[in-house]
């Protein structure tokens, strides 16, 4: 007997007439935006950016679909009456109008959210300030390997909302979720992974704490049937297993835990009861990095239950990686190994990418201020850069930390002052000798210059196959 999504008829029964709210009008919203018209809900789309400043096939849909919107500055002023609400990601849940609508009965949701609810299948969840995209997709791979029908989305792949209608309770939907997504979350996945905590998009949350808080719904409404795992190593996240009602499950590579996954020696292994059960040798990942072992023995344990040892392993053995996460891009005419690394979008994953190599590298960092500390990451840049070049608007941030150390070290590291991608770009390449290694990993948000992280490493990746020789 075919299986039947209950569950999700029923939303699609209530859709039809009721007035529904989407806020955010990108491309990847279309789906969203034309399920809503298949079941014939009362649509209106809001967006606080200008007609011109919208991509134009997506005004062209909303025109031709005849459906209500509010743009501009004051976007939010028609949001009255509404049944149900779609915020994106990048609309707070606090914003006044939301919390007024919600206060008169709307309920106020995302996509994401939204999509969790209905999903017959089950659901395995990925967030932390780092290593979230190649551990979730790690974990896609590994599930994949043995055969599962499964789905790969949330704050990566494509929109999963529109597929719930094809999917069974024996599939399997691995998820990165942001914070933007888990902030007032009410519902977490059943399998929940935490790779770490550091500070971050502090130009978007009041503060650490609210960015924290909006973590901790990956795992709040969990139940004792359901799995958390932390990584021991981050001082947050081990204090997290504290609050869960889950089943938790720890990973390290500086404790030797009782029970756990744990990098030990250049061996990954699997602790229980003490007993440590030798599963694969670092040298053999194709991955570069100890943060990237960490991530390792976070899809192990998130797979655990679902996948054979030796599945995994040979899934693991074979994963290249993810374009933008160390990246190799080009080994030149001199040997020099260029590596891109745009995904890094904050000094503790730059700090990881420069500790990844065994000399010193030639850094190109800088790019949009998201309101974070660049003093941590002046110590790992002395001791392991041996030429640094700065763009971007945190340049002067990164310099003015580096040079505090340089002075307290009584060191000296040659600094360039770049205007462009370009121009960083042919800096490396001027100073480089034979052998080098240039890393291009930003420690910096790329809204200053760039769209995003991955048009910024396409960028990087296009400019250095087509101007390096």
């Amino acid at each position: 007997m075919d299986y039947v999504n209950q569950k999700l008829n029923e939303f699609n029964q209530y859709l039809k007439g009721r007035k529904v709210a989407i806020i955010g009008l990108g491309v990847s919203n279309i789906p969203l935006i034309e399920y809503m018209r298949k079941y014939k809900a009362n649509v209106t789309v809001f967006d606080n950016r200008t007609i011109e400043e919208i991509d134009k096939s997506v005004m062209d849909k909303i025109v031709e679909y005849g459906m209500e919107f509010s743009i501009g500055r004051d976007y939010l002023s028609k949001l009255k009456g509404f049944s149900l609400i779609f915020r994106s990601p990048s609309c707070l849940p606090n914003t006044k109008e939301l919390v007024e609508e919600e206060k008169r009965g709307a309920l106020v949701t995302t996509e994401i959210e939204m999509f969790m609810e209905l999903c017959p299948g089950k659901i395995i969840g990925v967030t932390g300030s780092d290593g979230k995209t190649t551990t979730t997709t790690l974990i896609y791979e590994i599930i994949k390997a043995k055969g599962y029908n499964c789905y790969l989305g949330g704050n990566i792949g494509t929109p999963l909302f529109t597929k719930v209608s094809e999917m069974t309770p024996d599939d399997i939907i691995v998820l990165e979720l942001s914070s933007f997504q888990l902030m007032h979350m009410t519902i977490s996945p059943s399998i929940s992974v935490i790779t770490n905590i550091s500070p971050n998009h502090l130009d978007y949350h009041t503060d650490l704490e609210e960015y924290i808080e909006a973590k901790k719904s990956i795992f709040k409404s969990q139940t004792e049937e359901d799995t958390l795992i932390l990584n021991f190593d981050n001082p947050i996240t081990r204090e997290f297993g504290k609050e869960a009602k889950s089943k938790v499950i720890y990973f390290s590579d500086q404790v030797k835990l009782e029970n756990g996954f744990i990098v030990d020696d250049g061996t990954i292994k699997f602790c229980e009861n003490n007993l440590r059960k030798h599963i694969l040798n670092t040298r053999d990942v194709l991955l570069l990095g100890k943060h990237n072992y960490q991530n390792i023995c976070a899809a192990l344990a998130a797979t655990k239950t679902l996948v054979d040892e030796e599945t995994a392993k040979q899934a693991i053995l074979k994963f290249k990686g993810v374009p933008h996460r160390l990246e190799l891009v080009k080994e030149d005419s001199k040997n020099v190994r260029w590596y891109n690394d745009s995904a890094s979008s904050t000094p503790t994953r730059t700090i990881s990418g420069i500790k990844s190599f065994y000399k010193k590298v030639i850094l190109i960092a800088g790019g949009y201020d998201k309101n974070l500390d660049y003093t941590p990451i002046a110590k790992p840049i002395v001791e392991g850069v041996k030429t640094l070049i700065l763009m971007g608007t945190t340049k002067h941030k990164i310099y003015n930390a580096v040079i505090k150390e340089l002075e307290a070290q009584n060191k000296k590291l040659d600094i360039y002052e770049a205007m462009s991608l370009d121009e960083a770009i042919e800096i490396a390449n001027e100073v480089s000798n034979q052998g080098d290694i240039v890393l291009f990993s930003p420690a910096s948000a790329s809204f200053d210059m760039f769209k995003n992280a991955y048009q910024r490493g396409d960028i990087f990746r296009e400019k250095v196959m087509n101007n390096i020789k």
